[in-house]
């Protein structure tokens, strides 16, 4: 059994915008939403071992936060790949992963496709269609490798967008 934790980064600054997209950070309320949800995860025991993130300043960002709320973390492995990636690139980055359970951080459009081809039924949030930032899914895949992961094949077991943690 493995588990994934599919996390869109929290919410950005646009504060200037002359700043280049990868190297937007997050704003106040996606560092308080990345902490939450790191809370939110560790009460329900949705520990990652492993997170693999893209390389732009607000996923790393979130991860951080998302850090603070969890009683251990791993060692954060930034992969340039995933920056903006497609569904297809996610999962060939995904299919090298090495820990039981793992965290990735992206982007949309992106994420959010990935996200929705990876199950074999969609969680019944009205928000999963839109997965906005800081939407994370965790989904179990009945299969002894992630080299054998694939579209479709993932049972969903949570959905929560920050906004819904606060509630």
């Amino acid at each position: 059994m493995k588990r994934l934790i599919l996390t869109r980064h929290a919410k950005s600054s646009w504060d200037d915008p002359t700043m280049a997209d990868h190297d937007r950070p997050l704003n106040e309320r996606g560092q308080a939403a990345a902490l939450d949800l790191g809370l939110w995860l560790a009460s329900r025991d949705y520990v990652p071992q492993e997170v693999l993130c893209s390389d732009a300043i607000r996923t790393w960002e979130t991860w951080s936060g998302i850090a603070r709320g969890l009683p251990e973390g791993p060692v954060l492995a930034l992969k340039p790949t995933l920056y903006h990636a497609g569904p297809d690139v996610m999962l060939a980055v995904l299919r090298h992963a090495q820990a039981d359970v793992v965290m990735m951080i992206g982007h949309n459009p992106g994420i959010a496709e990935f996200a929705h081809r990876l199950v074999a039924r969609t969680p019944p949030s009205p928000q999963f269609t839109r997965y906005p930032t800081g939407a994370t899914l965790v989904v179990d895949f009945d299969t002894p490798s992630w080299a054998e992961a694939g579209f479709g094949q993932g049972s969903p077991v949570d959905f929560i967008v920050p906004r819904e943690i606060a509630a």
